[in-house]
């Protein structure tokens, strides 16, 4: 009984003594990255690897694609050793709280070693920015054929281009396994390296060997509009993105985009100022004039018979488009919220082909495809509920001079208007559809200067 007793006070009092010289202490049998921890304070272990993290800073990785170069530094990427977290896992090792489990982990350190990873700190934004920014200088999107029927053939006016495009994904996986693998090794061999940018060919989805894969045969539909009296921007406007929507195809089943077919609309892509209306007002702004464009095709498809995925109404009644055509056969544009939707349903390629002619104020687009028997019922546009334009207002600009009177609003009446579109085949309904525009009465609006 006394040697059993004995050797009871014996473990304890190892078992507090242990614990007492290990006090702030890791336990021992315990490495982190290589570096033996046993008896060593958080402080020094961090200092440790904070020491080891400067030849981290050094990294210069350089990617490449032709005569496109960029780097990144370690310092950018502000590689470091993780010395704080290492520190706290070697220490924590053991002081969970729970007795058995903690004594395993003691006594499996000491008799078998425990060895921890340290982690690599890496500032993922900073990755994510480079390679955006390299994405946008390297990429280059594929061009489609246009197309034009002529002479009952279609031929191409505008070859096909293939783009290019990098594939961030491998090319972030080359720079992380860079790293992964640096972070793994006791001393950085390769400090400076050079990685060659993973980029692939992009094909166009229209190109110009298909010319003859189409099957259009025919005039399919047409819708035309006047702009008689629009200022040289809005005309300058209007020629430009109807050329953005000539020559383009849509495939057997697809959805065509107004918007999506014109692309950016700025002075940078060469629009130029001409009213428009924008948060309840009619203001100077590029690109006024795409309307007059979106309106005219959406007359197209409504003459070719062919399903209105997405149209919407102007804020008000707009004189131009009422110059060959009833109110309530318009439909407004305004990227990337509002937008005109065509589908072809018909089974064969649909070619968009837009005739612009500056001296008579006239814009058609032209629907070439192959006909399928579809009959077209368009009601007359019914108009109700009109109402007057509110009383004219004037407003004082500091800005004009005294006496001087500039109009920037134009009086319109209000209405509400409908018409139904029906589109039939061997006596069936292919489908059916009421398009309601509602036009709230416009006040005109006069600035009057008092500048002195």
């Amino acid at each position: 009984m006394g040697i059993f007793l004995g050797s009871i006070l014996l473990t304890v009092g190892l078992a507090v003594y242990f614990e007492s010289k290990y006090q702030n202490l890791v336990y021992p049998g315990i490495t982190v990255g290589g570096l033996d921890a046993s008896g060593k304070t958080k402080k020094e272990i961090g200092e440790y690897f904070t020491k080891k993290s400067f030849p981290y800073q050094q990294i210069v990785i350089t990617f490449a694609y032709e005569d496109t170069v960029a780097t990144i530094s370690g310092e950018e990427l502000n590689l470091s050793l993780d010395g704080k977290l290492s520190a706290e896992q070697a220490y924590s090792l053991g002081r969970s709280g729970h007795f058995l489990g903690d004594t395993y982990q003691k006594f499996n350190a000491l008799k078998n070693g425990t060895r921890l990873p340290v982690v690599l700190h890496i500032e993922t934004s900073v990755i994510d920015d480079f390679f955006t920014n390299l994405s946008d200088r390297i990429t280059i999107e594929p061009e489609d054929a246009l197309f034009k029927f002529e002479s009952g053939r279609v031929t191409a006016f505008k070859l096909s281009n293939p783009g290019r495009r990098l594939n961030v994904k491998k090319a972030k996986l080359l720079l992380v396994e860079y790293l992964r693998s640096v972070s793994s090794s006791s001393d950085i061999e390769n400090p400076q390296v050079m990685f060659t940018l993973p980029v692939e060919i992009v094909n166009p989805t229209i190109a110009t060997s298909d010319t003859n894969k189409f099957g259009i045969q025919e005039l399919i539909g047409r819708g035309s509009s006047k702009f008689a009296h629009s200022i040289p921007g809005r005309i300058h406007n209007i020629s430009l993105a109807a050329s953005r929507i000539h020559g383009r195809l849509i495939p057997p089943g697809g959805v065509f985009s107004f918007n999506e077919g014109l692309g950016d609309v700025s002075a940078a892509t060469g629009f130029q100022p001409a009213y428009i209306i924008k948060s309840g007002k009619t203001i100077l702004g590029d690109g006024g004039g795409v309307c007059q464009v979106s309106t005219t095709l959406f007359r197209a498809a409504l003459n070719a018979g062919l399903p209105i995925v997405e149209r919407w109404a102007h804020a008000y009644r707009v004189g131009y488009y009422e110059q060959d055509s009833k109110p309530g056969l318009d439909a407004t544009v305004y990227a990337p919220t509002v937008d005109l939707k065509i589908k072809n349903d018909t089974g064969s390629y649909i070619l968009i082909q837009a005739i612009t002619n500056t001296i008579n104020a006239s814009l058609a687009f032209e629907l070439y495809g192959t006909k399928d028997d579809r009959v077209v019922s368009l009601s007359t546009p019914k108009m109700y509920s009109q109402a007057p334009p509110p009383p004219d207002l004037y407003q004082d600009d500091p800005t004009l001079p005294a006496g001087e009177v500039k109009q920037t609003d134009f009086a319109a009446w209000g209405a509400k208007v409908d018409f139904t579109y029906k589109v039939t085949r061997d006596g069936e309904t292919l489908f059916e559809k009421n398009f309601f525009s509602n036009y709230r009465p416009w006040q005109a609006v006069f600035l009057k200067g008092t500048k002195t």
